[in-house]
This record gives C-alpha cells, sequence and structure tokens, in this order.
C-alpha cells in the first residue's frame, strides 16, 4: 500500500528551482509530523525541513532561505520549492511522516517512520 509519493526531481543547473510534491494518504497526512528529507551520494540522510500539523516549520541550516516547505490540506500534498540550487543540493528526496515528539518536529530523519520512495534531484555547475 502505497502512502507516499514524491514527484518533481530532475534535474537543474546550478542557479535555477524545483518544486517538489508528496501526495500523502489521508491518514498518513493526519501525522503530526512531514517533512522532506534528503540523501546525497556517500552521505547519510539528512532532514531538509519539516512542517508540523499546525504550520509550524522548521529547516536545516542549508536550506533556511532557499527552500520552502508547504502542505495544502484540501490536496493532502506537502510540497518543497527549492530555489537558488547549488550542486551540493544533490540528492534523492523523501517525504516522509511522523508523530513528532512532545508536540514537535525535529530534523533527525530517526523520528519519522512511514517513507516514500524518493525523486531524485542533481544539480549540475
Amino acid at each position: 500500500q502505497v502512502q507516499l509519493v514524491e514527484s518533481g526531481g530532475g534535474s537543474v543547473q546550478a542557479g535555477g528551482s524545483l518544486r517538489l510534491s508528496c501526495v500523502v494518504s489521508f491518514y498518513i497526512y493526519r501525522s503530526d509530523c512531514i517533512g522532506w528529507f534528503r540523501q546525497g551520494p556517500e552521505k547519510e540522510r539528512e532532514g531538509v525541513a519539516v512542517i508540523a500539523s499546525d504550520g509550524r516549520t522548521s529547516y536545516a541550516d542549508p536550506a533556511q532561505g532557499r527552500f520552502t516547505i508547504s502542505r495544502d490540506n484540501a490536496k493532502s500534498t506537502l510540497y518543497l520549492q527549492m530555489n537558488s540550487l547549488k550542486p551540493e543540493d544533490t540528492a534523492m528526496y523523501y517525504c516522509a511522516a511522523g508523530p513528532g515528539i512532545g508536540g514537535r518536529c525535529y530534523l533527525h530523519p530517526r523520528w519519522y517512520n512511514t517513507w516514500g520512495q524518493g525523486t531524485r534531484v542533481t544539480v549540475s555547475s
């Protein structure tokens, strides 16, 4: 049963933009926290941006000021608008959902228990 489906990845030149989408099944969409994560070549998976059910957001330092996470509740869809892309943003991007800890959403992937299959982003210099 597919619960999170990402799309929107692709290849762009440095400075370009992409918008990632993640369609989330209704039950999973009700999770306290949903967000975007990435795993670059030979790197560990890391948090990019997360959003709580009340709309509060958190961003990793590399994403701050360039990426925007948002959600469309009517469509049960999560988005990540990525601007001013850099080669170091090259990675597989995943969306994931989790219950949160003490009412807060954290960026570390270990707090998320339902994952999509990912969409690849390649940024060339």
